[in-house]
């Protein structure tokens, strides 16, 4: 029964009953618990045709709802034809297929329903490589414990939810192949992060790099379209943008800073897959600056962005700048939500990147951090040093200069990061003037570029 459940494909959108089993301990909206679970089985192409809520104060080990409500579940099913039932809780393999038995359809856990969309949407070979693995890692196990195999499928024919990527391959084979997959995988996805690690090393030395970061369908790649002018699918669906796309952000007055689009998170994202897309987010672990966007228009924004700082937590993007932007001001029916988030992040910035409304705002709060706290200096720059010339005639505000035999003496007003980034382009040059005393002490600063007198 179960290889017959599971390899079956369908040509059309499949039938989906949502099942939530609420525990004490879980985060939902009161409201509608499982609306997350409602969009995401809409973003895998299923149509929702019934949902059942069920309070437990813990689990049934054999079925997880008990076998009461499996039996009223296999009725619901029955009476929509429904093809595949969702659950809104993570499954053991037992449980799922002891409910599969009893509903005669296939039956997906949230972490699975999460990979296959991955799983559909993945069209780089970087991102197909990310979610093979996972869904390896993730979904192999659960899948050995329910059938045998699966009938691979071949010609582009149409796939069924939970059954795209690496779940369409034989499960016959030996662990041990299966094993060695997974290394050379992991290999692979190793080779490609040390790649994307020394491009994202060498644009960061020549740009300030913002990392759009946020809950899916926050509103992040409406705010990369229009910052960068580009045309990045935005749709109101979760998980539309996968890969991480840069593009030139043009702030004005010369000023020039790379901004990444990054994918959304989501709570209880699979642990596999956030591993795995580790080399996804290189953009955002490296960026010298976080947006954090927030749908604060949302009835969970407040967990929504507790969601989205552990996961940033979790990949390891901690030491740089974040700053929260609370999109989609527009849709507030009144103030009182943004004024709270206001007063809790006073240094936020209230946008609605559909509209427009506060890009301005957004921008002078991007150019600050770029150019970090400001400083006077005098600066004695060898005049052959012509890159390091251009540099400070254009990216900084010139009191003075004057001209010597072999060099110009520059009075400018220059950003902290302008300056670090003088010194890391190795400019030849000598700070005259405006050097704190434990900056004159510090190890290498000739070396990098000057001597303090």
């Amino acid at each position: 029964m179960e290889d017959q459940i599971r390899s079956k494909l369908t040509v059309v959108k499949e039938k989906a009953v949502l099942v939530g089993a609420l525990l004490p301990d879980m985060l939902i909206d009161p409201h509608d618990p499982l609306n997350e679970l409602r969009a995401l089985s809409e973003a895998a192409g299923a149509i929702v045709v019934d949902e059942m809520l069920q309070h437990r104060p813990r689990i049934d080990s054999s079925t997880f709802i008990g076998r009461g409500k499996v039996g009223e579940l296999a009725a619901m099913v029955a009476a929509h034809k429904a093809n595949v039932v969702i659950f809104e809780n993570d499954l053991s393999p037992s449980q799922i297929a002891n409910i599969e038995e009893e509903v005669k359809c296939k039956v997906l856990d949230r972490s699975e329903l999460i990979l296959d969309i991955f799983a559909a949407r993945a069209k780089t070979f970087e991102a197909k490589l990310q979610v093979e693995l996972a869904q390896l890692e993730y979904t192999y196990p659960r899948l050995r414990a329910m059938w045998s195999h699966l009938e691979r499928i071949v010609g582009g024919a149409p796939t069924g939810i939970g059954t795209r990527g690496p779940g369409e391959q034989q499960l016959e084979i030996d662990r041990r192949i299966v094993q060695r997959k997974m290394s050379e995988l992991r290999k692979e996805i190793k080779e490609i992060q040390s790649r994307k690690e020394r491009e994202v090393s060498k644009r960061n030395k020549d740009y300030f790099t913002v990392g759009l970061v946020g809950y899916t369908n926050a509103g992040k790649s409406t705010l990369f379209n229009t910052a960068t002018g580009d045309d990045t699918f935005a749709h109101d669906m979760l998980f539309a943008t996968l890969s991480t796309k840069t593009r030139k952000w043009e702030l004005g007055d010369g000023d020039v800073v790379m901004l990444s689009d990054t994918v959304g998170f989501v709570q209880n994202l699979p642990h596999h897959l956030v591993a795995s897309f580790r080399a996804t987010l290189e953009e955002a672990v490296h960026s010298d600056l976080l947006l954090i966007v927030l749908d604060v228009a949302h009835a969970r924004a407040r967990e929504q962005l507790k969601t989205v700082q552990t996961v940033l937590n979790e990949i390891g993007a901690t030491e740089q700048e974040r700053v929260l932007v609370l999109n989609k001001v527009d849709l507030l029916e009144h103030n009182a939500d943004l004024l709270v988030l206001g007063q809790e992040f006073p240094d936020h910035v209230s946008i609605s990147a559909k509209t427009g409304r506060g890009i301005n705002d957004l921008v002078e709060r991007v150019r600050r951090s770029m150019r970090g706290r400001p400083r006077d200096l005098t600066l004695s720059v060898d005049m052959t040093d012509g890159k390091s010339i251009q540099f400070i005639e254009t990216r900084t505000e010139i009191f003075d200069r004057q001209y010597d035999e072999k060099s110009i003496i520059y009075r400018v007003r220059i950003g902290q990061r302008r300056f670090d980034q003088l010194k890391a382009m190795g400019a030849r040059m000598q700070v005259l003037e405006g050097l704190e005393p434990h900056e004159l002490k510090q190890p290498g600063w000739a070396k990098a570029g000057g001597n303090g007198r």
